[in-house]
């Protein structure tokens, strides 16, 4: 509507004062797409549809959307104590999350700084990482090495050691220096159609090598990836990759951290992705599933070799100058609280691995739908990459994404490829009723 402006319950909601994030908001301020309520699987728009969300929220809510215990948890807390000072003092939930983060974690990893976003996390282990090589005397170590199409958040630090185009257009000129990155590991010439991991790509974590012969491993702090990259549009690790990654740093004295802001929480089957693959990075970084989405919440993992090394000088003097005025929130630590039960109560993990190959089937099922030219999956993560149309890349995606939204389900695209992360408690029949309504839309895209 022209006049951004629409019709909601009765009622004119002004659309202009709202800058929407990620969004083309003149598209969708012509064209809106509002949610007013959401329950279990579903969402419920301004005029009364109901919506089934193929995507978990923004990969956050696995656990369904307003789901009981935590609403609950939230409800008391907030009329408890709705905020607490983050310096200097502490509340309760917050060491009790502590644990019990660092319980689900793999073995070693003891100690978790709490953020409140995924960006704020990767921005958060950049500074310990850089902080660690200084405290321990190798100040030399300064650079940060990232990869192409990965994705680490919109703060500075994450959109420098990031390599999603998009995300660097715009602010080239103010990133972070004594940056590098690492090639992507896509090749459809390769590993197009591919279940799982493909068995095509190992060698692209050597190129490592080649960086640090560059820059020499006594300047190099940190790599950076993802287990899985998500918002790149789901691309899978190379059989063998991840392990080659963790080799190679461990040679040259570089810490190897795993932005798990996705795949932690028993998204591809397993708490935390590390495990998944059996590769233990030196600093894990998550959000979105810690608090099933319903607070904004993150947190970074640390060993205890790593925590200890910041604890020196004077025992009255701050050791690591970094912090936000809602780490740990109380309401935040209350919601990851009763979602890290709730994971355990509702044997997550079992019902992932159960959903996994239906999921998998499901989605490949759509190789020979219209325009389509690959499919992507790892546990409840996948995509399907369109070709995208001559001289409008993107367009396609955009198309896809309304016209499945008309036809009452929720999907996410980027660019061409469309995302799926379905609930860890989807069913078949859910995961069938998704995958035929987009057969059905992109049967009706040119």
């Amino acid at each position: 509507m022209n006049d951004m402006s629409a019709p909601v319950g009765g009622n004119i909601l002004n659309l202009e004062p709202y800058w929407l994030p990620y969004t083309a908001n003149r598209a969708f301020k012509n064209d809106p797409r509002i949610i007013e309520s959401a329950q279990g699987f579903y969402y419920r728009t301004r005029d009364g549809r109901t919506v089934l969300d193929s995507f978990s929220g923004l990969w956050s809510t696995g656990l369904g959307h307003c789901h009981p215990k935590i609403v609950k948890a939230v409800q008391d807390q907030v009329a408890r104590l709705d905020y607490a000072a983050a310096f200097q003092v502490g509340h309760t939930g917050a060491f009790e999350l502590a644990e019990k983060v660092t319980d689900f974690a793999p073995d070693g990893f003891d100690h978790v700084f709490f953020t409140n976003s995924g960006s704020e996390a990767v921005d958060t282990a950049l500074k310990i990482a850089l902080g660690w090589h200084r405290v321990r005397g190798d100040g030399t170590r300064i650079k940060l090495i990232g990869r192409e199409r990965g994705y680490h958040g919109v703060n500075f630090g994450g959109m420098s050691v990031g390599g999603i185009p998009g995300n660097r257009k715009m602010f080239g000129n103010a990133m972070l220096p004594n940056v590098d990155h690492l090639p992507h590991t896509l090749d459809l010439e390769h590993n197009a159609f591919n279940r799982g991991q493909p068995g095509w790509g190992l060698h692209l974590a050597d190129e490592l090598e080649r960086i640090v012969a560059l820059h020499n491993a006594e300047n190099i702090a940190a790599v950076i990836v993802e287990p899985v990259a998500g918002s790149a549009g789901v691309l899978v690790p190379p059989k063998g990759y991840l392990e080659r990654l963790r080799e190679i740093c461990t040679r040259h004295g570089i810490l190897l951290i795993f932005d798990e802001v996705i795949t932690a929480f028993q998204r591809i089957g397993t708490p935390f992705g590390c495990q998944r693959f059996g590769v233990m990075p030196d600093i894990i970084t998550t959000a979105k599933g810690i608090t099933n989405g319903v607070i904004p919440m993150g947190a970074v993992l640390v060993s205890d070799a790593i925590y200890q090394s910041f604890m020196s000088g004077p025992e009255h003097a701050i050791e690591f100058f970094h912090g936000y005025t809602y780490s740990g929130h109380p309401v935040a630590a209350a919601a990851g609280l009763a979602a890290l039960d709730s994971y355990v109560e509702e044997d997550i993990g079992s019902r992932v691995a159960e959903l996994e190959p239906l999921f998998e089937d499901a989605i490949h099922a759509l190789r020979d739908a219209p325009h389509v030219i690959d499919i992507r999956n790892f546990g409840l993560m996948g995509a399907i990459e369109m070709a995208p149309r001559p001289g409008a890349p993107g367009a396609r995606g955009m198309e896809a994404h309304v016209k499945c939204f008309e036809q009452g389900l929720m999907v996410r695209h980027s660019m061409d490829t469309l995302a799926f992360s379905p609930f860890l408690t989807f069913t078949p029949e859910l995961l069938e009723q998704t995958f035929g309504t987009v057969r059905k839309v992109l049967g009706t895209i040119d």
